[in-house]
């Protein structure tokens, strides 16, 4: 437990740090409470990463930042300009930037999917000449989509650090399966091909369950775990329950009301229509519905809290009743309630209702892949390759992101900090964007720009914006989430305990699963228990019993508080107590631990206990995507959700607009006579 290990927290691009040096100030008001307050000193915002201590920018070939373990995803060096934007004091001590000396046909500003995608669109309709410069905060493009490399000995493994998989609740939308298609990704042919479910089963493994004493009264792993009461889930019966839960150290009385509960048909709402029901389990929690309908033990709230944080990012206390029938969760199997969906359901609930979802598969990097595969479709020098298969092994050119001889280019390291029309935003035909990189305050010029980050940031990027739109885009507060990449010798003590992946509702993380196996191109996943492999973990720091929206923020404030050193004790102390009995030692198996951290994770999605039923175009997202001037919008935030589809078809939408707003003389003469894309 006590092994120390290397902290290789990355920080490229961070030589302003004034963010990290202000003490957290109380900030009341709903509009204030949209961001977290500055960070405060603490051992990761003052550490030196020595990549850049040793000067190495995406120029060198030794800068390769998916190989870098310690605390990454919104990294030191990410976010402290933004934060000190945010607080009134990045220009106190930056400075103000010089004349634009570069201007471009477009500045996309965000290099995650959409903002990728945003430029593939835009070069689609305006011609492989058009100038294009995609600004990002981080040290590597994609976003959230970003890609964990861990080598043990000789063996290259590889996990998503953020966004997973291609799979939605609704089906992908003509432009986006289009876009996956030009770039030779066909979801049904690679599933069938590559992914390899049946491994774990094969070998005898199950799901699982830890109960921590600190919550149920005792440390206790029971595999075997039935159908977990979502759509995930199967049915199984009253015995196979019982003899489930005989194992685990529940109160008797717990057992037999989660017996009940998934099981029993019992109509808890007797006497009312179901459109009567539907719109009562609109207005309450799942917790409130089990409590007090459902009349269970209070410890059984324990043993579903969790269940929901991998879809919403908060607990069964702050979900909708209704979404959670529509999910497939336990206890509406005897109420009687009609088919179909209702307006307060949930985006991801009624999607996954009503047509099932789309179809899924994810790369063993997740949706990296999709992002390398964009940049090679963009900048051909910068990821070698001709599939969507090679690309998963292909080793990214970072010196071939940046260069002033391609049409296109990515700029990483670079927090936009103002983005500003030249002229009245009515008239102006050009747009200042002024970014931090190195210390050092540049300017660009364009003719558009694409503003692909999150939404909370436009206000203090553009505060010309009407303050209408302002509020809107501050409204929709995204979803902290930590995902922790594990590089462990070998997966032995799993395979003696019978186990691929393990749900903890009362630990720290609360999923602890093996990494999946997909064999795509040259990359083969682990099979053998003796070989090694990565495991993820999950957290999401919700707090329960306050407003979903506080939940997030206090949860944001908890992640950027939170030293690398503190979550790796826990990656220790948790593995080391549910894995124990079958042989692991922390000290010895953990050969490496990516915390990847998502203060800004997940896309707000409305939830019908605390959002206003608003008609469809009054949405904070609807007001907060429109068009200004010369300026348009595009991320899930626009989407109200958080799926690589939306995020795909924001862009799409957005880039239309900035075609909208072009007189012709401004669209390349070879691209003035294509279509509108489809």
């Amino acid at each position: 437990m006590a092994l120390p290990m290397t902290r290789r927290d990355f920080m490229n691009g961070a030589a302003l740090a004034l963010g990290s040096t202000l003490l957290p100030a109380a900030q009341e008001s709903d509009r204030l409470l949209s961001v977290p307050p500055p960070l405060g000193k603490g051992p990761d915002a003052s550490a030196e990463d020595p990549l850049l201590a040793g000067g190495i920018t995406p120029q060198d070939p030794r800068y390769y930042p998916p190989a870098l373990q310690g605390m990454r995803g919104s990294h030191p060096g990410s976010f402290e300009s933004a934060h000190a934007l945010r607080d009134g004091e990045f220009w106190k001590h930056a400075g103000r930037s010089g004349n634009a000396r570069e201007t471009y046909d477009l500045v996309v500003v965000g290099g995650g999917i959409s903002g990728l995608a945003a430029a593939h669109f835009f070069r689609s309709r305006a011609g492989a000449k058009a100038r294009i410069l995609i600004l990002d905060n981080h040290d590597d493009f994609g976003g959230h989509a970003k890609r964990n490399e861990v080598k043990i000995g000789d063996r290259l493994l590889l996990m998503n650090g953020g966004t997973l998989g291609i799979s939605s609740p609704t089906p992908y939308s003509a432009v986006a399966d289009g876009l996956l298609r030009a770039l030779g990704i066909d979801p049904p042919l690679l599933q069938s091909k590559c992914s390899r479910p049946s491994v774990y089963r094969s070998l005898g493994l199950r799901p699982g369950m830890f109960f921590d004493k600190e919550t149920f009264g005792a440390d206790r792993l029971v595999v075997g775990a039935p159908g977990r009461g979502s759509r995930r889930g199967g049915a199984a019966s009253a015995e196979d329950w019982e003899n489930f839960l005989a194992k685990t150290p529940l109160s008797p009385a717990a057992q037999r009301d989660i017996v009940r509960l998934e099981t029993a048909h019992i109509d808890y709402m007797a006497g009312l229509t179901s459109a009567e029901k539907k719109d009562r389990l609109s207005r309450i929690s799942y917790k409130d519905f089990l409590l007090h309908y459902v009349q269970v033990d209070p410890e059984v709230i324990a043993f579903y809290q969790t269940r929901t944080h991998g879809e919403w990012g908060v607990g069964i206390d702050a979900e909708p009743a209704l979404d959670l029938w529509a999910w497939g969760m336990p206890g509406f199997q005897g109420m009687q309630l009609d088919p179909g969906v209702t307006p307060r359901m949930s985006y991801t609930a009624a999607g996954y209702y009503s047509t099932g979802g789309s179809y899924s598969f994810h790369f063993p990097d997740g949706n990296a892949s999709i992002a390398r595969l964009l940049v090679r479709d963009l900048i051909p020098d910068a990821m070698p390759g001709h599939t969507a298969e090679d690309v998963v092994t292909a080793r990214a050119n970072y010196a071939h992101l940046d260069r002033a001889d391609e049409p296109v280019q990515i700029r990483l390291n670079s927090t936009v900090v103002r983005v500003q029309h030249a002229g009245e935003p009515e008239t102006a035909t050009e747009v200042d964007v002024s970014y931090s990189n190195a210390g050092q305050v540049s300017t660009v010029r364009g003719r558009s720009v694409v503003l692909a980050c999150w939404n909370t940031v436009i206000p203090f990027l553009c505060p010309s914006l009407p303050e209408a739109q302002k509020n809107a885009l501050l409204y929709l507060v995204k979803v902290p989430l930590v995902y922790t990449t594990v590089g462990i010798r070998n997966w032995s003590a799993f395979h003696k305990l019978g186990v691929a992946n393990i749900s903890a509702p009362g630990s720290y993380f609360s999923d602890v699963s093996l990494n999946s196996v997909t064999d795509i191109g040259e990359y083969k996943s682990p099979t053998s228990p003796e070989e090694p492999t990565l495991l993820h973990l999950t957290r999401t720091p919700c707090q329960p019993g306050l407003p979903v929206r506080q939940q997030q923020i206090a949860g944001r404030m908890e992640i950027f508080s939170t030293p690398f050193s503190t979550f790796e004790h826990h990656v220790r102390e948790q593995l080391g107590r549910m894995l124990g009995a079958g042989g692991f030692d922390p000290a010895r198996d953990i050969e490496a631990i990516i915390v990847n951290r998502w203060p800004h994770g997940y896309g707000y999605e409305y939830n019908s206990l605390f959002d206003p039923d608003w008609p469809p175009d009054q949405r904070p997202n609807v007001i907060g995507r429109r068009p200004f001037g010369r300026i348009t919008i595009a991320n899930t935030d626009s989407g109200a959700t958080a799926y690589t589809d939306v995020a795909i078809d924001q862009a799409y939408r957005a880039v239309n607009e900035v075609f909208a707003t072009k007189s012709a003389d401004e669209v390349p003469h070879e691209a003035a006579a294509r279509p509108a894309l489809a």
